[in-house]
């Protein structure tokens, strides 16, 4: 029966003679430092990208008070894209997307509570009415309407809001059977535009309120942000990146992420799922790199493509192995 003998590192490993080559590491750090800032600096002046300040509702109201006065009635009668969005912020029944017969959105819940219509509209109108006695009267009337009435306001000014326009700081609608949403839409683009709508859609529950869900969506409700992206070839059409202000890290880590929204399937049969099956592949490929030592076959690929060979070259040519 023969016997395994134990490896010895003093008796199996000849020690090493040379070739000894000397390196001042200190040196290769500061040239590589030097090049890298060189190219940087040189690449940012000649390919910057345009540096955009932030979207906000008063710049959006105040470049274009139509598309918020149109946007702003979807929140008023629930039509919006927010108000039917579904989990997390509301209920709206068979609004979530699945993956198969799996609804992850419904399973969380609505744990982000928004109302557009109090939360967008009628709740910051309130905070104002002291101040203004014809939107306290609108309000009234408003909230001691029955369903039927106000909906019917609400459709017939929102048919109408699209001719309107915004002259001498006055948003001018046509003539119609609006009862108080005229009002109410009107205070509600002058409070936009004075930056109050933003201040008072911030989530106040912690001390710090950093929280602008409800202000960004009301953002992205509307079109001006949307053309405000394919002005800078943002749409999806086109590759590239742009400068984020004041937010770290910014647009670029999200590259992997929005790719998949461009390519077949995601952009096809599977657009209406596409949100969660795209976080659902984002998911799986996160796992297989974390777990890329442990699974077999892959974690071979480099012996296999025998990459590390071209790397060490210089070792591989000198010891001939």
């Amino acid at each position: 029966m023969s016997r395994v003998r134990r490896f010895n590192p003093d008796r199996d490993v000849s020690p090493w003679k040379g070739p000894l080559r000397p390196y001042d590491l200190l040196k290769e750090v500061t040239v590589a430092f030097l090049v890298v800032a060189v190219l940087v600096v040189g690449l940012a002046v000649l390919f910057g990208s345009p540096d955009e300040k932030a979207v906000t509702i008063k710049s959006w109201s105040s470049a274009n008070a139509v598309d918020f006065a149109t946007t702003a009635i979807t929140e008023l009668d629930g039509t919006s894209a927010t108000a039917t969005y579904g989990p997390p912020y509301n209920a709206t029944p068979d609004a979530s997307q699945k993956i198969g017969p799996i609804s992850l959105q419904k399973i969380a819940g609505v744990h982000q509570p928004v109302n557009t219509t109090q939360d967008f509209v009628l709740g910051p109108l309130t905070t104002i009415a002291p101040q203004n006695p014809t939107l306290t009267g609108a309000l009234a009337t408003f909230r001691s309407a029955d369903d039927k009435q106000k909906a019917d306001w609400e459709a017939a000014y929102e048919t109408s809001v699209a001719k309107a326009e915004w002259m001498n700081g006055v948003l001018v609608v046509p003539p119609g059977a609006y009862g108080p949403v005229a009002t109410m839409i009107s205070s509600l683009t002058s409070m936009a535009q004075s930056g109050a709508l933003d201040t008072s859609m911030v989530d106040q529950a912690h001390f710090y309120g950093t929280n602008y869900t409800k202000s960004l969506l009301f953002v992205a409700d509307g079109t001006y942000l949307e053309g405000l992206a394919t002005s800078q070839h943002l749409g999806g059409d086109q590759w590239g990146m742009m400068n984020e202000t004041g937010s770290f890290p910014g647009q670029a880590w999200l590259w992997a992420y929005t790719m998949w929204y461009q390519v077949w399937p995601f952009n096809g049969p599977w657009s209406a799922n596409a949100d969660v099956l795209v976080w659902a592949l984002m998911m799986v490929l996160t796992l297989a790199l974390i777990f890329v030592p442990f699974l077999p076959g892959l974690r071979s690929i480099p012996r296999w493509t025998r990459v590390y060979r071209i790397i060490w070259r210089e070792h591989y040519r000198s010891s001939k192995v």
